[in-house]
């Protein structure tokens, strides 16, 4: 196969990589994210000018058909189907500002992580009231494992955002920060937490910033967020029907269906069209006409669906879980990105947050194809 004819069709082949993962013979760089939460267990490669976070260390990467020869000191490699190479690759390097600590001495790399090639990202509160709990806890969660392996610290203090923000746009050319929590034990669901930590950073660096949370107890949270100096908002529903709602994440899935979209209509009127987007994490048991019918409805209210396929990670009650097949997404992502062109909220259209990135899906690439 020759890169002409990769080219042609790469969003399909992106799609195939994504959900099967690759083999690398290195995966001990800091760049690779073991554990925690966010696209854990993953490396950010670039892929036909296209960077994307591809699972490494899952249990579909272990007999994926796709490999990658070791990089050279430049960070290119070879990537193989079945043995036969396709294309050029580029690993992403670690950054600079992965060397510096803050002025407590605490390491950048456990406050805030590179996401893609220049997306600084943080689990500003590193524990959940529901984690421990098999009662409430979300099955495919891993937020607590990264303090176990010491590759973090439980609470980002806003100073300590603030510093490695500024330390990495200086130093890496950051482009936004995207900020997410677990959830605390009160009822503003960690919107007061990034509240105070995007004040903070805003203060020190003018980049865009999305925040993540739950829907907060009221929405004049969202009105104080924007102010403080945050973009966009994430307020993700994961799985789209309370069959697999209750199954998957008993707790997260007392804040109903209804008050999420009393949430979403609400922050969009303050942060505007696409500026408010949900993931969706394909794969969990909800079908292809379940997500699609959400992303419908999502859409219509100018909510951005950020459809990924799931990615079973480790030391969870999913673990052994299957990934969703590249068929499986294809069915999604095709019509999903043709309404969102239709609809004249894209990737592209958007000022921040992980459907700005794009690198956990390849969604983006639909739109591309689409919009050609």
């Amino acid at each position: 196969m020759n890169d002409t004819l990769i080219q042609e069709s790469n969003h399909i082949l992106l799609n195939e990589i994504q959900a099967s993962g690759i083999r690398l013979e290195d995966v001990t760089d800091l760049t690779v994210r073991k554990g925690g939460a966010g696209p854990t267990d993953h490396k950010a490669i670039t892929i036909f000018n296209t960077t994307v976070m591809i699972p490494v260390l899952s249990h579909a990467a272990e007999s994926s058909p796709f490999t990658a020869t070791r990089p050279t000191k430049m960070g290119l490699a070879s990537l193989k189907k079945d043995g036969k190479i396709l294309t050029t690759i580029r690993f992403i390097k670690e950054p600079k500002f992965y060397k510096e600590k803050s002025s407590d001495g605490t390491p950048f790399w456990k406050i805030a992580r590179l996401h893609s090639k220049d997306v600084l990202a943080t689990t500003v509160l590193q524990t959940c009231i529901r984690y421990k709990n098999k009662e409430t806890s979300c099955q495919f969660c891993a937020i607590e494992e990264s303090l176990k392996h010491e590759t973090t610290i439980a609470y980002k203090r806003p100073q300590q955002l603030a510093e490695v923000a500024k330390c990495a746009v200086e130093l890496d050319g950051i482009s936004q920060f995207i900020m997410t929590t677990g959830t605390p034990a009160s009822s503003d669901r960690g919107a007061k937490i990034l509240f105070e930590s995007v004040k903070a950073v805003a203060e020190a660096v003018n980049i865009p910033i999305q925040v993540q949370c739950e829907p907060p107890d009221t929405f004049d949270w969202f009105l104080k967020l924007k102010n403080a100096g945050a973009s966009s908002i994430g307020m993700h529903l994961e799985a789209v029907t309370n069959r697999v709602r209750n199954k998957i994440m008993p707790g997260k899935a007392s804040v109903s269906l209804d008050f999420y979209f009393k949430a979403f209509r609400a922050a969009v009127e303050i942060f505007g069209k696409g500026n408010v987007s949900t993931y969706i994490l394909a794969g969990l048991g909800d079908t292809e006409d379940e997500i699609l019918l959400m992303c419908d409805k999502l859409v219509d209210i100018g909510v951005y669906p950020f459809v990924v396929p799931f990615v079973p990670v480790r030391n969870t009650p999913l673990e052994n879980h299957s990934a969703p097949s590249k068929d499986f997404m294809h069915k999604i992502l095709d019509p999903l990105a043709l309404s969102l062109v239709n609809a004249g909220m894209t990737s592209e259209t958007l000022e921040s947050g992980c459907a700005k990135c794009g690198a956990c899906s390849t969604l983006s690439a639909f739109e591309k194809k689409h919009s050609a």
